[in-house]
């Protein structure tokens, strides 16, 4: 199978973390799994709704264009899910996103889930996707370090910094396990591959889920579930797909 896995930084950009995520990421697959990462330019480099608005918008037009160029699959590496369902509703193939499929995968490790963002100017846009997932009732906390993208970048380079983050994290962490949660995400695949260097990672006996293999073998599950079962999205509401000419204007008028 091969797989689409959109990034919303690129190899320009953060190119350590470029190296260190296809790495990760290809040990990880499945034998036969073919994955080819694609980024965003400019890339998401400052956390604000705006930025996630832009970036979402190349998102669901690379989703069209993975099932157009013969791809089985395309995984959205970015934890945010911007652009999520549109991608679902106009892909041709199945679109798994890194946020959605963390929070799924996290409620059957514990019951309540705690969330902790790299910057407070993403927890609106994670309290909006908790309730558009339904999961009001288990992802009970949202916290946030007070970093931007470029900074904990940085952190994959310098171990005086990684420790710096994973000790925000514990902070930040500490009084959602207090107050009852079950289980750690860190919002973002940058901060998940960051934490993958510390093995079992748990705060206050809580574990710390890395979502970067979860999202791939959900997206390898997709794939093997429409290839053997016929099993397709559901095309009723949500996830109506436009006709072709519809998905045509849209790659064709960027600015629109």
């Amino acid at each position: 199978m091969k797989i689409w896995y959109q990034s919303f930084v690129n190899a320009t950009a953060a190119p350590g973390y470029w190296d260190r995520l296809s790495g990760f990421l290809k040990a990880q697959a499945r034998p036969g799994t073919e994955l080819t990462f694609h980024g965003i330019d400019p890339y998401d480099s400052y956390a604000h709704a705006l930025v996630e608005y832009r970036c979402g918008r190349d998102a669901i037009a690379n989703a069209i264009t993975a099932g157009r160029e013969g791809y089985d699959g395309y995984l959205m590496g970015h934890f945010q899910d911007s652009g999520m369902y549109e991608a679902r509703a106009a892909a041709s193939v199945p679109v798994i996103s890194l946020g959605e499929s963390s929070m799924l995968f996290a409620c059957q490790y514990g019951q309540k889930v705690g969330i902790i963002t790299i910057n407070p100017r993403f927890i609106p846009g994670h309290e909006h996707q908790v309730r558009k997932y339904g999961l009001q009732d288990r992802v009970t906390g949202i916290h946030a370090l007070e970093f931007e993208p470029g900074q904990i970048l940085a952190a994959f380079d310098n171990p005086d910094r990684l420790q710096q983050v994973a000790d925000e994290f514990t902070r930040q962490a500490e009084p959602l396990v207090a107050a009852g949660v079950d289980v750690l995400i860190p919002a973002g695949g940058i901060p998940m591959l960051l934490f993958s260097q510390i093995q079992g990672f748990r705060v206050a006996g809580a574990p710390v889920l890395n979502g970067l293999p979860v999202a791939l073998r959900m997206t390898e599950l997709a794939i093997e579930m429409r290839q053997t079962f016929g099993l397709e999205v559901s095309r009723t509401t949500d996830f109506m797909q436009p006709p072709d000419d519809i998905l045509d204007e849209f790659l064709t008028h960027p600015k629109l």
